[in-house]
């Protein structure tokens, strides 16, 4: 397929062709990159050979730091850019694949590569979107008979996140200190969270964008999805029990949110498309769409101790769990007329199955710490300490070839002495 050696279990194949933004240690410049196989090309050294309609006259889109002016340009763009570079990685095109200097300054080694955020993101919203997940919390916290409120089935629920902690794979994440109240019948105590958790969520990026009271259809939704990542929207569950009522979550998740660092365009994602899952009460007509956009991707979480030899696999799930669809999130996160742009987050909340082993939280794991979660060697966990290190991956399986997302990790480090 691509004159670019790829093995059939990488996450970049010529299928994937996912976009990032690195830089190298010779050459500081953060600049745009595609990923094939183990190598980046870097698009700010070819974007003259970008030559369709649309990029012809916006190539210095990729002569830019981040993703953000390419990702304004819209859907059609989108789609140019992926036919452009299909053409220019195939096998059977001489451009790239026979001039030796071109190709030297065009390819860099994944190795060499520092990766960073793919854009400036200038707001983030995290859903609650997995049926799985929100009746586990809703049991844990509320009894069976009362797990999903009232709306949940009605609309996609979600909230505001804070877009400045959010940061790129490999990013350490610091354990919060903050608020909390372990015993009911007294006052409550101030001091680092000994209930740290992850999420295991994917996430997409907006792009194109809306003017101020013009809601985005869920017709043309899939025309503001630029792509993927995969999602560790870190929580601290003692600090959130007590301080979310009545207005949400705050400081249980603000302190961190770690997202992989390529951005998977959802071309590359909609051969994997499955039927939606059927909604019961059916959705009001603004949040209905009968078009395939539910997504079989394999997650996986690893969780590795400090000082232990391999990591454990804690968690085995899927992203076609979601109840809600990206679609019906960003007609419903629009349909009062919010404006969303280019580079905004949108998440999905924490994605679980209806098996244990497919839960995506510790929370649900050790069901609020009442139970263990087995690491191997004796090692056990109920909620992360201090040096763990969480991986999330994710793949869709092809016929010999994956699309898939690289890691997403981060590190836990000991609190902030106050």
């Amino acid at each position: 397929m691509s004159f670019i050696q790829v093995q059939a279990t990488s996450d970049f194949s010529f299928h994937n062709l996912p976009y990032g933004v690195f830089s190298t240690a010779d050459n500081p410049k953060r600049r745009i990159g595609v990923a094939i196989g183990d190598q980046i090309l870097d698009l700010s050294v070819i974007m003259s050979l970008f030559q369709g309609p649309v990029l012809s006259k916006h190539q210095d889109v990729f002569a830019q730091p981040t993703l953000n002016a390419f990702m304004a340009l819209g859907y059609e763009a989108w789609r140019e850019s992926r036919r452009t570079l299909q053409v220019l990685l195939s096998a059977n095109e001489s451009t790239l694949r026979d001039d030796v200097s071109l190709r030297s300054r065009a390819f860099v080694s994944q190795s060499a590569a520092i990766m960073h955020l793919p854009a400036d993101i200038g707001d983030y919203t995290d859903f609650y979107s997995s049926r799985d997940h929100a009746t586990n919390v809703g049991t844990m916290f509320r009894g069976k008979e009362n797990a999903l409120m009232p709306n949940w089935l009605r609309l996609p629920v979600g909230y505001h996140g804070r877009a400045s902690s959010v940061i790129v794979s490999g990013t350490p994440i610091r354990r919060p200190s903050g608020q909390m109240r372990p015993d009911q019948t007294k006052p409550p105590v101030f001091g680092p969270s000994k209930q740290l958790d992850i999420e295991l969520e994917m996430a997409f990026f907006v792009g194109g964008g809306n003017q101020l009271g013009e809601p985005i259809p869920i017709e043309k939704a899939h025309e503001h999805i630029f792509g993927m990542v995969l999602m560790n929207d870190w929580s601290a569950r003692d600090i959130q029990s007590w301080e979310y009522v009545p207005l949400g979550p705050f400081l249980g998740k603000n302190f961190g949110t770690t997202i992989s660092p390529w951005v998977v365009p959802m071309e590359a994602l909609l051969p994997f498309a499955e039927s939606n899952v059927i909604q019961d009460p059916e959705p009001l007509p603004y949040l209905q769409h009968q078009d395939p956009y539910t997504f079989n991707i394999n997650l996986f979480v690893s969780l590795k101790g400090q000082g232990n030899a391999e990591p454990a696999t804690i968690c085995k799930s899927n992203f076609k769990y979601m109840y809600w669809t990206m679609k019906q999130q960003l007609a419903h996160h629009t349909v009062n007329g919010c404006n969303i742009r280019p580079g905004d987050l949108l998440a999905s909340g924490t994605i679980s199955g209806p098996d244990p082993e497919s839960f995506g939280s510790m929370l649900e794991l050790s069901w609020r710490g009442t139970k263990s979660i087995d690491m191997g060697g004796g090692d056990t966990r109920t909620f992360l300490k201090d040096g763990d290190e969480v991986t999330i991956t994710g793949y869709c399986e092809g016929n010999g070839y994956r699309v898939g997302f690289g890691p997403c990790m981060g590190t836990i480090l000991p609190a902030l002495q106050h």
